[in-house]
């Protein structure tokens, strides 16, 4: 009967373990964008001490291709979109990723960031916003299997 008991807790253990991974924001990720609703590109999101970061791997419209951040200021200005860090600094607070940044290569500007993992895993709320949460736009995108 211990044997058994045991057996029992140590499976709900690896039952959680995994089911908090699969709701972890680190992995790749397919970017959706929220005018047109196509994928615009694969980002990369990966944990640096307790810091949540995310790099842009590749854009997938050909015509995006080898664009480089002109509208970028600091040390970002006219680098490759493609392998550019355009998330950090955030932490997770409760189920929330927050206090960290997000970059818009496109316009070249940084806003506040906050991330949501969605859908049992599957989804990423993205929401870059300035000043408060309220105002701002979010991107929902989908976990790359």
């Amino acid at each position: 009967m211990k044997k058994l008991t045991a057996l029992c807790v140590l499976a709900v253990a690896a039952l959680f373990q995994f089911a908090h991974a699969a709701e972890s924001p680190v992995g790749k990720w397919t970017t959706i964008d929220d005018e047109t609703n196509e994928p615009k590109s694969v980002v990369e999101i990966w944990l640096d001490g307790s810091e949540l970061k995310g790099k842009i791997v590749s854009l997938l419209k050909e015509e995006d291709k080898g664009k480089i951040c002109t509208k970028c200021k600091g040390k970002l200005k006219n680098q490759p979109i493609e392998g550019l860090t355009f998330i950090w600094g955030l932490k997770e607070d409760d189920g929330e990723w927050t206090g960290g940044k997000i970059l818009d290569p496109g316009k070249g500007k940084e806003y506040k960031a906050k991330i949501v993992v969605t859908n049992g895993g599957q989804n990423l709320d993205v929401r870059g916003f300035i000043g408060f949460a309220l105002i701002g736009r979010t991107q929902t995108w989908n976990r790359m299997q």
